[in-house]
């Protein structure tokens, strides 16, 4: 260790070099050093490893036994210090093997990794993607240990401490069944409030959601009948029965047997955004990836 704490890169690749020309004269030419530059390093070189390591010959230099042994062990350490400090090679999707874990719920499946899903696979047909939830508050220690790679979540409800890139701004819609009977004319406050309404709960079980602290403000109270946990069955539901909902607007456009209505209500837009630990900030497999997805939406 002590040995360890006195080298340095510098050394090490003029030992290599003398170790390949054994000549002082030839080694300095080849590290564009000055030749007394060189013999300053072999005399350093050998305190440290206590050995002569190269000693005079007819031709040049010849190396002692333990430069012999040296040889090839250091050619693998500077190969691999080489690898190591060298630019990260180019992205190649096309023979790309990588496996991507992606935190998203249905929303963000359905308006982000869907439509990003068939280009994907034609870019890069060798690459697997696995979708999990992931409850906000685990990402950050998730992403750190790289189980997940990427997540979709509101920008306003991320946790901090990852990187952020907005996809995309998203409105609510009222939604209905396809000739629900009360969506014929445009509704009044009062009108909407006495609806049958779904609500997506994410948490699971609540009945009041940012349209209700809406309508609080104004005194006003919807009539929810019905909660649940993911998006995806509310459309069902409305489309089998007379309920309503105020849904993502990307989540019902061209949706068949729905119909899409004006609101009496105003609810405030929120952005989607793409989240990303530091240690893959710079990877070029994950930026490929976060560009595909960006430009997919």
């Amino acid at each position: 260790m002590n040995n360890l704490r006195r080298l340095d890169l510098n050394l090490l690749v003029t030992l290599d070099v003398l170790l390949a020309e054994q000549n002082v004269t030839k080694a300095a030419r080849r590290l564009n050093f000055s030749q007394p530059s060189v013999s300053v390093h072999l005399a350093k070189l050998r305190d440290i490893f206590d050995d002569p390591l190269l000693l005079p010959g007819p031709r040049g230099m010849r190396p002692t036994s333990r430069a012999e042994e040296l040889r090839e062990p250091l050619r693998q350490v500077l190969e691999a210090l080489g690898r190591v400090v060298s630019p990260a090679s180019p992205f190649d999707p096309a023979q790309a093997t990588n496996t991507w874990h992606i935190s998203a719920f249905d929303y963000g499946e359905s308006t982000i990794v869907l439509p990003a899903l068939a280009g994907l696979r034609a870019a890069a047909p060798g690459t697997r993607l696995a979708v999990v939830e992931v409850t906000p508050s685990r990402l950050p220690r998730l992403a750190e240990r790289g189980d997940i790679d990427l997540a979709f979540h509101t920008a306003e409800g991320a946790p901090p401490g990852l990187h952020r890139r907005i996809l995309f701004s998203e409105s609510y819609v009222l939604v209905g069944r396809q000739g629900h009977p009360a969506l014929s004319n445009r509704l009044t406050l009062e009108q909407f409030c006495q609806l049958e309404h779904v609500l997506v709960s994410p948490e699971g079980g609540g009945f009041h959601g940012v349209t209700d602290r809406i309508l609080a403000e104004a005194g006003m109270k919807r009539n929810v009948v019905l909660s649940v946990p993911h998006f995806l069955f509310v459309r069902e539901a409305i489309r089998a029965t007379d309920l309503v909902a105020m849904l993502p607007s990307r989540l019902v456009r061209n949706a068949d047997g729905l119909q899409i209505c004006p609101a009496p209500v105003e609810v405030p837009s929120y952005e989607m955004a793409m989240l990303w630990h530091e240690r893959c900030h710079r990877d070029p497999a994950h930026r490929w990836l976060r560009e595909f997805i960006a430009n997919s939406v």
